[in-house]
Protein backbone atom coordinates (compact mmCIF):
# COMPACT_ATOMS: atom_id res chain seq x y z
CA UNK A 1 0.00 0.00 0.00
CA UNK A 2 2.52 2.45 0.76
CA UNK A 3 4.06 2.26 -2.55
CA UNK A 4 0.85 2.74 -4.21
CA UNK A 5 0.39 5.98 -2.32
CA UNK A 6 3.65 7.07 -3.52
CA UNK A 7 3.10 6.22 -6.96
CA UNK A 8 -0.08 8.61 -6.39
CA UNK A 9 1.18 11.51 -4.76
CA UNK A 10 4.09 10.96 -7.74
CA UNK A 11 1.44 11.19 -10.27
CA UNK A 12 0.18 14.16 -8.85
CA UNK A 13 3.06 15.92 -8.68
CA UNK A 14 4.61 15.01 -11.88
CA UNK A 15 0.79 16.17 -13.30
CA UNK A 16 1.11 19.44 -11.28
CA UNK A 17 4.49 20.45 -11.93
CA UNK A 18 4.17 19.79 -16.00
CA UNK A 19 1.35 21.77 -15.60
CA UNK A 20 2.59 24.83 -14.15
CA UNK A 21 5.52 24.78 -16.29
CA UNK A 22 4.32 24.25 -19.57
CA UNK A 23 3.57 28.20 -20.19
CA UNK A 24 7.00 28.79 -19.16
CA UNK A 25 8.04 26.37 -21.67
CA UNK A 26 5.81 28.44 -24.37
CA UNK A 27 7.43 31.81 -23.29
CA UNK A 28 10.80 30.17 -24.01
CA UNK A 29 9.80 29.15 -27.72
CA UNK A 30 8.64 31.94 -28.99
CA UNK A 31 11.32 33.96 -27.74
CA UNK A 32 13.78 31.89 -29.73
CA UNK A 33 11.71 31.06 -32.46
CA UNK A 34 11.21 26.90 -31.53
CA UNK A 35 7.67 27.18 -33.47
CA UNK A 36 6.20 24.70 -35.30
CA UNK A 37 4.39 26.55 -38.83
CA UNK A 38 1.92 25.14 -40.37
CA UNK A 39 2.90 22.37 -43.65
CA UNK A 40 0.89 20.54 -46.43
CA UNK A 41 0.47 17.69 -44.06
CA UNK A 42 0.07 19.70 -40.41
CA UNK A 43 -3.43 19.14 -39.22
CA UNK A 44 -2.71 22.72 -36.86
CA UNK A 45 -3.55 26.04 -38.96
CA UNK A 46 -1.57 28.44 -36.38
CA UNK A 47 2.11 29.03 -35.53
CA UNK A 48 2.75 27.17 -32.61
CA UNK A 49 5.38 26.67 -29.77
CA UNK A 50 6.81 23.32 -29.50
CA UNK A 51 9.20 23.49 -26.41
CA UNK A 52 6.53 22.02 -23.94
CA UNK A 53 8.48 18.84 -23.90
CA UNK A 54 10.89 20.77 -21.04
CA UNK A 55 8.23 21.27 -18.09
CA UNK A 56 7.34 17.38 -18.65
CA UNK A 57 11.05 16.84 -18.43
CA UNK A 58 11.27 19.23 -14.87
CA UNK A 59 8.60 17.43 -13.84
CA UNK A 60 9.73 14.25 -14.63
CA UNK A 61 13.23 15.00 -12.82
CA UNK A 62 11.43 16.20 -9.84
CA UNK A 63 9.53 13.68 -9.35
CA UNK A 64 11.68 10.99 -9.70
CA UNK A 65 14.25 12.68 -7.61
CA UNK A 66 11.55 12.59 -4.62
CA UNK A 67 9.70 9.39 -4.95
CA UNK A 68 12.18 7.02 -6.24
CA UNK A 69 14.73 5.52 -4.77
CA UNK A 70 17.87 7.14 -5.19
CA UNK A 71 20.45 4.47 -6.79
CA UNK A 72 21.93 3.65 -9.76
CA UNK A 73 19.47 2.67 -12.03
CA UNK A 74 17.16 6.15 -11.12
CA UNK A 75 20.15 8.36 -11.77
CA UNK A 76 21.13 6.19 -14.62
CA UNK A 77 17.62 6.57 -16.19
CA UNK A 78 16.68 9.96 -15.28
CA UNK A 79 20.24 11.00 -17.05
CA UNK A 80 19.14 9.17 -19.84
CA UNK A 81 15.89 11.26 -19.83
CA UNK A 82 18.22 14.34 -19.97
CA UNK A 83 19.94 13.01 -22.33
CA UNK A 84 17.25 12.39 -24.98
CA UNK A 85 15.04 14.82 -24.06
CA UNK A 86 18.35 17.47 -24.85
CA UNK A 87 18.49 15.45 -28.30
CA UNK A 88 14.44 16.63 -28.79
CA UNK A 89 15.49 20.22 -27.80
CA UNK A 90 17.82 20.74 -30.54
CA UNK A 91 15.57 18.79 -32.86
CA UNK A 92 12.99 21.11 -32.58
CA UNK A 93 14.95 24.09 -32.57
CA UNK A 94 17.69 23.70 -35.64
CA UNK A 95 16.06 20.36 -37.15
CA UNK A 96 18.71 17.51 -36.71
CA UNK A 97 20.03 14.93 -39.72
CA UNK A 98 17.72 12.08 -38.88
CA UNK A 99 21.01 10.36 -38.69
CA UNK A 100 22.91 12.58 -36.02
CA UNK A 101 19.21 12.38 -34.00
CA UNK A 102 19.14 8.53 -34.00
CA UNK A 103 22.96 8.32 -32.87
CA UNK A 104 21.78 10.80 -29.53
CA UNK A 105 18.85 8.78 -28.89
CA UNK A 106 21.28 5.69 -29.01
CA UNK A 107 23.34 7.02 -26.67
CA UNK A 108 20.55 7.86 -24.20
CA UNK A 109 19.60 4.45 -24.24
CA UNK A 110 22.67 3.48 -23.26
CA UNK A 111 23.15 4.74 -20.54
CA UNK A 112 20.10 3.24 -18.24
CA UNK A 113 21.26 0.01 -20.23
CA UNK A 114 24.65 0.00 -18.75
CA UNK A 115 23.21 0.55 -15.36
CA UNK A 116 21.19 -2.44 -15.36
CA UNK A 117 17.76 -1.77 -16.77
CA UNK A 118 17.99 -4.44 -19.47
CA UNK A 119 15.59 -7.44 -20.04
CA UNK A 120 17.50 -10.20 -18.57
CA UNK A 121 14.80 -13.02 -18.31
CA UNK A 122 11.13 -12.86 -19.36
CA UNK A 123 8.58 -15.93 -19.47
CA UNK A 124 6.54 -17.07 -22.55
CA UNK A 125 3.73 -19.21 -22.48
CA UNK A 126 4.26 -22.89 -23.26
CA UNK A 127 8.13 -22.01 -23.80
CA UNK A 128 8.95 -21.00 -20.09
CA UNK A 129 12.04 -18.86 -19.11
CA UNK A 130 14.04 -16.85 -21.73
CA UNK A 131 17.21 -15.60 -21.26
CA UNK A 132 18.50 -13.61 -23.95
CA UNK A 133 21.08 -12.16 -21.51
CA UNK A 134 23.04 -15.95 -22.03
CA UNK A 135 23.73 -14.65 -25.41
CA UNK A 136 26.51 -12.54 -26.37
CA UNK A 137 26.41 -10.43 -29.78
CA UNK A 138 30.06 -8.81 -30.06
CA UNK A 139 32.59 -7.26 -27.51
CA UNK A 140 33.27 -3.66 -26.60
CA UNK A 141 36.55 -2.42 -25.39
CA UNK A 142 35.18 -0.13 -22.58
CA UNK A 143 32.18 -2.17 -21.71
CA UNK A 144 32.85 -5.60 -22.61
CA UNK A 145 30.32 -8.18 -24.09
CA UNK A 146 27.29 -6.68 -25.21
CA UNK A 147 24.27 -9.55 -25.21
CA UNK A 148 21.06 -9.91 -26.95
CA UNK A 149 19.17 -8.36 -24.25
CA UNK A 150 21.17 -5.34 -23.94
CA UNK A 151 21.03 -5.19 -27.44
CA UNK A 152 17.62 -5.69 -27.60
CA UNK A 153 16.45 -3.20 -24.84
CA UNK A 154 18.34 -0.46 -26.59
CA UNK A 155 16.98 -1.11 -30.00
CA UNK A 156 13.66 -1.06 -27.91
CA UNK A 157 14.21 2.49 -26.01
CA UNK A 158 15.14 3.96 -28.98
CA UNK A 159 12.27 2.32 -31.11
CA UNK A 160 9.75 3.53 -28.38
CA UNK A 161 10.87 6.80 -28.57
CA UNK A 162 10.38 7.19 -32.40
CA UNK A 163 7.23 5.27 -32.39
CA UNK A 164 5.65 8.18 -29.78
CA UNK A 165 7.33 10.79 -32.16
CA UNK A 166 5.00 9.86 -35.00
CA UNK A 167 2.23 9.54 -33.63
CA UNK A 168 2.49 13.15 -32.24
CA UNK A 169 0.35 14.87 -35.10
CA UNK A 170 -2.82 15.85 -33.53
CA UNK A 171 -3.07 18.04 -30.41
CA UNK A 172 -3.26 15.74 -27.69
CA UNK A 173 -2.75 12.64 -29.44
CA UNK A 174 0.98 11.18 -28.33
CA UNK A 175 -0.02 12.67 -24.59
CA UNK A 176 -3.23 11.06 -24.20
CA UNK A 177 -2.15 7.98 -25.75
CA UNK A 178 1.01 7.69 -23.31
CA UNK A 179 -0.86 8.84 -20.20
CA UNK A 180 -3.29 5.61 -20.86
CA UNK A 181 -0.88 3.25 -21.20
CA UNK A 182 1.91 4.93 -18.43
CA UNK A 183 -1.02 4.39 -16.77
CA UNK A 184 -1.83 1.03 -17.01
CA UNK A 185 1.93 -0.29 -16.67
CA UNK A 186 2.11 1.84 -13.20
CA UNK A 187 -0.76 -0.88 -12.34
CA UNK A 188 0.34 -3.88 -14.13
CA UNK A 189 4.13 -2.90 -12.35
CA UNK A 190 2.64 -2.19 -8.77
CA UNK A 191 0.61 -5.75 -8.91
CA UNK A 192 3.81 -7.69 -10.03
CA UNK A 193 5.50 -5.85 -6.51
CA UNK A 194 7.72 -3.79 -9.32
CA UNK A 195 7.77 -0.92 -7.43
CA UNK A 196 9.98 1.67 -8.45
CA UNK A 197 8.63 0.54 -12.38
CA UNK A 198 5.51 1.44 -10.91
CA UNK A 199 6.34 5.33 -9.97
CA UNK A 200 8.12 5.93 -12.74
CA UNK A 201 5.24 5.19 -14.84
CA UNK A 202 3.38 6.65 -12.50
CA UNK A 203 5.42 9.88 -13.02
CA UNK A 204 5.17 9.52 -16.76
CA UNK A 205 1.63 9.47 -17.09
CA UNK A 206 1.47 12.41 -14.39
CA UNK A 207 3.82 14.43 -16.75
CA UNK A 208 2.03 13.79 -19.97
CA UNK A 209 -1.14 14.67 -18.04
CA UNK A 210 -0.02 18.21 -16.96
CA UNK A 211 1.00 18.88 -20.83
CA UNK A 212 -2.25 17.69 -22.00
CA UNK A 213 -4.22 20.33 -20.06
CA UNK A 214 -2.37 22.94 -22.38
CA UNK A 215 -2.00 20.38 -25.66
CA UNK A 216 -5.71 19.30 -26.38
CA UNK A 217 -7.44 20.63 -28.99
CA UNK A 218 -7.14 23.78 -29.67
CA UNK A 219 -3.55 22.90 -28.00
CA UNK A 220 -1.51 26.59 -26.79
CA UNK A 221 1.47 24.30 -27.28
CA UNK A 222 3.30 21.36 -28.41
CA UNK A 223 5.69 19.40 -26.91
CA UNK A 224 7.75 18.76 -29.99
CA UNK A 225 10.24 16.15 -30.26
CA UNK A 226 11.32 17.26 -26.75
CA UNK A 227 8.42 15.65 -24.75
CA UNK A 228 7.59 12.87 -27.42
CA UNK A 229 11.71 11.49 -27.01
CA UNK A 230 11.21 11.73 -23.41
CA UNK A 231 7.65 10.10 -23.34
CA UNK A 232 8.43 7.18 -25.29
CA UNK A 233 11.96 6.56 -23.76
CA UNK A 234 10.29 6.82 -20.40
CA UNK A 235 7.07 4.09 -21.41
CA UNK A 236 10.23 1.73 -22.60
CA UNK A 237 12.15 2.17 -19.68
CA UNK A 238 9.05 1.66 -17.36
CA UNK A 239 7.74 -1.55 -19.44
CA UNK A 240 11.23 -2.93 -19.38
CA UNK A 241 11.74 -2.68 -15.36
CA UNK A 242 8.26 -3.87 -14.97
CA UNK A 243 6.73 -5.96 -16.46
CA UNK A 244 9.34 -7.88 -18.94
CA UNK A 245 11.70 -8.02 -16.10
CA UNK A 246 9.45 -10.93 -14.03
CA UNK A 247 8.42 -14.18 -14.12
CA UNK A 248 4.65 -13.32 -15.19
CA UNK A 249 3.74 -15.95 -17.77
CA UNK A 250 2.13 -13.47 -19.95
CA UNK A 251 4.72 -10.49 -19.49
CA UNK A 252 5.95 -9.86 -22.82
CA UNK A 253 2.22 -9.41 -23.58
CA UNK A 254 1.79 -6.43 -21.52
CA UNK A 255 3.55 -3.63 -23.27
CA UNK A 256 2.68 -5.07 -26.74
CA UNK A 257 -0.58 -4.67 -25.65
CA UNK A 258 -0.85 -1.29 -23.73
CA UNK A 259 1.25 0.12 -26.46
CA UNK A 260 -0.49 -1.93 -29.48
CA UNK A 261 -2.04 1.16 -31.21
CA UNK A 262 1.36 3.73 -31.67
CA UNK A 263 2.78 0.38 -32.63
CA UNK A 264 0.96 -0.49 -35.27
CA UNK A 265 0.52 2.98 -36.59
CA UNK A 266 4.07 3.06 -36.52
CA UNK A 267 4.40 -0.55 -38.42
CA UNK A 268 1.81 0.60 -41.00
CA UNK A 269 3.72 3.97 -42.28
CA UNK A 270 6.95 2.69 -42.43
CA UNK A 271 5.35 -0.70 -44.54
CA UNK A 272 3.81 2.19 -46.95
CA UNK A 273 7.69 3.65 -46.90
CA UNK A 274 9.57 0.63 -47.72
CA UNK A 275 6.93 -0.15 -50.07
CA UNK A 276 7.36 3.09 -52.35
CA UNK A 277 11.23 3.14 -51.19
CA UNK A 278 10.70 6.45 -49.57
CA UNK A 279 13.13 7.30 -46.25
CA UNK A 280 11.58 5.50 -43.30
CA UNK A 281 12.57 8.93 -41.38
CA UNK A 282 10.55 10.83 -44.26
CA UNK A 283 7.44 12.90 -43.32
CA UNK A 284 4.07 11.87 -44.98
CA UNK A 285 0.06 12.08 -44.56
CA UNK A 286 -0.16 7.90 -43.79
CA UNK A 287 -0.78 8.18 -40.10
CA UNK A 288 -4.21 6.85 -38.44
CA UNK A 289 -4.57 10.57 -37.61
CA UNK A 290 -4.30 11.92 -41.16
CA UNK A 291 -6.62 9.20 -42.64
CA UNK A 292 -9.29 10.14 -40.06
CA UNK A 293 -8.26 13.38 -41.00
CA UNK A 294 -8.79 13.20 -44.75
CA UNK A 295 -12.28 11.28 -43.88
CA UNK A 296 -13.93 14.53 -42.64
CA UNK A 297 -12.57 13.85 -38.53
CA UNK A 298 -12.52 16.51 -35.98
CA UNK A 299 -9.14 16.47 -34.26
CA UNK A 300 -11.21 15.97 -31.26
CA UNK A 301 -13.18 12.58 -32.97
CA UNK A 302 -10.13 11.47 -33.88
CA UNK A 303 -8.75 11.65 -30.42
CA UNK A 304 -11.52 9.79 -29.10
CA UNK A 305 -10.98 7.19 -31.49
CA UNK A 306 -7.69 6.33 -30.93
CA UNK A 307 -7.81 7.31 -27.05
CA UNK A 308 -10.72 4.96 -27.12
CA UNK A 309 -8.88 2.00 -29.43
CA UNK A 310 -5.59 2.93 -26.27
CA UNK A 311 -7.67 2.23 -23.48
CA UNK A 312 -9.66 -1.16 -25.40
CA UNK A 313 -5.89 -2.58 -25.75
CA UNK A 314 -4.98 -1.19 -22.30
CA UNK A 315 -7.96 -3.24 -20.71
CA UNK A 316 -6.89 -6.51 -22.61
CA UNK A 317 -3.88 -6.16 -20.54
CA UNK A 318 -5.20 -5.51 -17.49
CA UNK A 319 -7.36 -8.37 -17.81
CA UNK A 320 -4.52 -10.57 -18.82
CA UNK A 321 -3.06 -9.44 -15.11
CA UNK A 322 -5.89 -9.72 -13.01
CA UNK A 323 -8.27 -12.13 -14.50
CA UNK A 324 -7.65 -15.66 -12.75
CA UNK A 325 -8.36 -17.49 -15.65
CA UNK A 326 -5.16 -19.67 -15.39
CA UNK A 327 -3.08 -20.83 -12.76
CA UNK A 328 0.19 -20.53 -14.43
CA UNK A 329 1.13 -24.40 -15.17
CA UNK A 330 -1.42 -25.02 -17.93
CA UNK A 331 -4.40 -25.18 -16.28
CA UNK A 332 -7.49 -23.00 -17.07
CA UNK A 333 -11.12 -22.42 -15.22
CA UNK A 334 -13.46 -22.60 -18.01
CA UNK A 335 -15.76 -19.72 -16.35
CA UNK A 336 -13.23 -17.37 -16.50
CA UNK A 337 -11.20 -18.51 -19.69
CA UNK A 338 -14.36 -17.63 -21.53
CA UNK A 339 -14.53 -14.25 -19.88
CA UNK A 340 -11.03 -13.48 -21.24
CA UNK A 341 -12.15 -15.02 -24.54
CA UNK A 342 -14.77 -12.21 -24.91
CA UNK A 343 -12.74 -9.68 -23.63
CA UNK A 344 -10.07 -10.43 -26.39
CA UNK A 345 -12.76 -11.32 -28.60
CA UNK A 346 -14.29 -7.56 -28.30
CA UNK A 347 -11.02 -5.86 -28.49
CA UNK A 348 -10.30 -7.60 -32.24
CA UNK A 349 -13.69 -6.74 -32.94
CA UNK A 350 -12.93 -3.18 -31.81
CA UNK A 351 -9.82 -2.88 -33.60
CA UNK A 352 -11.06 -4.40 -36.81
CA UNK A 353 -14.18 -1.56 -36.64
CA UNK A 354 -11.19 1.15 -36.31
CA UNK A 355 -9.34 0.14 -39.63
CA UNK A 356 -13.04 -0.21 -41.33
CA UNK A 357 -13.28 3.14 -39.92
CA UNK A 358 -10.01 4.01 -41.30
CA UNK A 359 -11.30 2.92 -44.55
CA UNK A 360 -8.49 -0.11 -45.05
CA UNK A 361 -10.87 -2.63 -45.43
CA UNK A 362 -13.71 -1.23 -47.18
CA UNK A 363 -11.85 1.50 -49.72
CA UNK A 364 -12.23 -0.63 -52.44
CA UNK A 365 -15.67 -1.70 -52.47
CA UNK A 366 -17.10 1.59 -51.81
CA UNK A 367 -15.33 3.43 -54.26
CA UNK A 368 -16.46 1.08 -56.86
CA UNK A 369 -20.31 1.30 -55.66
CA UNK A 370 -19.75 5.28 -55.64
CA UNK A 371 -17.79 5.70 -59.03
CA UNK A 372 -21.35 2.90 -60.44
CA UNK A 373 -23.69 5.81 -58.84
CA UNK A 374 -22.97 7.83 -61.15
CA UNK A 375 -23.51 9.55 -64.87
CA UNK A 376 -21.15 7.95 -67.38
CA UNK A 377 -20.40 4.27 -68.19
CA UNK A 378 -19.23 2.46 -65.24
CA UNK A 379 -15.95 2.28 -64.02
CA UNK A 380 -13.72 -0.87 -64.45
CA UNK A 381 -12.42 -2.53 -61.82
CA UNK A 382 -8.46 -1.76 -62.87
CA UNK A 383 -9.38 2.37 -62.86
CA UNK A 384 -10.64 1.86 -59.69
CA UNK A 385 -7.71 -0.37 -57.59
CA UNK A 386 -5.59 2.48 -59.87
CA UNK A 387 -7.64 5.07 -57.93
CA UNK A 388 -7.71 2.61 -54.29
CA UNK A 389 -3.69 2.59 -54.53
CA UNK A 390 -2.92 6.39 -55.19
CA UNK A 391 -5.12 6.79 -52.54
CA UNK A 392 -3.36 4.77 -49.49
CA UNK A 393 -0.31 5.95 -51.21
CA UNK A 394 -0.96 9.60 -51.19
CA UNK A 395 -2.80 9.80 -47.65
CA UNK A 396 -5.60 11.74 -49.81
CA UNK A 397 -8.87 10.40 -50.17
CA UNK A 398 -11.63 11.81 -53.29
CA UNK A 399 -13.45 10.80 -55.67
CA UNK A 400 -12.88 7.72 -58.94
CA UNK A 401 -12.45 9.25 -62.06
CA UNK A 402 -14.88 7.64 -64.24
CA UNK A 403 -13.64 9.01 -67.54
CA UNK A 404 -11.15 6.60 -69.74
CA UNK A 405 -8.64 7.74 -71.74
CA UNK A 406 -7.41 7.74 -75.59
CA UNK A 407 -6.90 4.33 -76.16
CA UNK A 408 -10.22 2.77 -74.09
CA UNK A 409 -8.32 1.01 -71.34
CA UNK A 410 -10.41 2.92 -68.42
CA UNK A 411 -7.33 4.74 -67.05
CA UNK A 412 -7.89 8.40 -66.10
Amino acid sequence: MPETVDALFAFAAAAAIAWLLVPVAESLAWRIGAIDRPRERSLHVIPTPKLSGIAILVAVLASGAIFLPWDEETRAILLGAVVIAGVGIVDDIVDLNPLLKLIGQIAAAIIPVSAGVTVDVFTLPFIGGVDPSAHTVFDLPLTGPVDIGELGTIFGIVAMANVVNLIDGVDGLAAGVCLISAATLAVVALSLERNPAGILAAITAGGALGFLRHGFPPASSFMGDTGSNLLGYLLAVAAIQGALKTNAVVALAFPLLVLAVPILDTGFVVAKRIKYRRPIYEADAWHFHHRMANIGFSQRRTLAYLYGWTAVMAAVALALRFIPYSDDRGNFDTGWTIVMALILGLAVAASFYVIYVLEILKLRRFRFRQASSGAGPPPTAEAVDREVERELETGRFGTVDTATDDDGDGAA
